[in-house]
């Protein structure tokens, strides 16, 4: 059986909108995209790509699929361009169809947390969620999530999007691995206790 296993940016106050590029996300009036830039270092750049190389398939939201779809393989000399286009995408949707233009993509049927309950009983290697916050709310309500790897930025934003929503049960979680990068970042990878 797969695990699924939320690798994400955040802030210390819980903000997982628009890390990676000022107009990423801007609803709600987000003005601070772009956070997490700064931050990037080897030892978050060799994280990503230990989580890459042991990914069986990524579960994206659909804002998060249209926004990497836009970017990623226009990013000629980056190495997580070949990754992310090589890779399994798994996309939830209830608005795209078939064929979804990037390769490598299915959509998945109906419920998306039927549909990842679904790609958990496969054989094979874990399935790794990137950004999609909404995707994530719906499988931490499902208790589908397994692991958590989360990229807590010395920063305090006060308003944006939060991996947590105040609504959220309770779960147990047990640390069982962390790292400190050269900028700060905890990286702290969490099971279900």
């Amino acid at each position: 059986m797969r695990k699924v296993v939320v690798f994400t940016s955040l802030t210390l106050d819980g903000v997982m909108q628009s890390p990676g590029r000022p107009d990423e996300d801007t609803r709600g009036g987000f003005k601070h995209g772009g956070w997490a830039i700064p931050y990037a270092d080897a030892v978050s750049g060799s994280m990503a790509g230990q989580s890459s190389a042991s990914t069986g398939g990524i579960l994206l939201g659909r804002r998060t699929y249209e926004d990497f779809f836009s970017f990623w393989p226009k990013q000629k000399d980056n190495p997580f361009t070949g990754v992310l286009d090589n890779a399994q995408k798994y996309v939830a949707s209830m608005t795209l169809k078939e064929p979804l233009g990037w390769r490598n993509s299915t959509l998945l049927e109906g419920d998306a947390g039927d549909a990842v309950a679904g790609l958990k009983q496969q054989d094979g290697k874990d399935l790794v969620v990137l950004g999609s916050g909404e995707l994530v709310q719906v499988l931490m309500r499902r208790n589908l999530v397994d692991e958590y790897v989360l990229l807590i930025h010395p920063l305090l934003l006060g308003s944006g999007r939060r991996l947590f929503a105040d609504s959220g049960s309770l779960v147990n979680l047990r640390l069982v691995d962390s790292k400190v990068t050269t900028t700060g970042v905890l990286i702290g990878t969490y099971e279900r206790a």
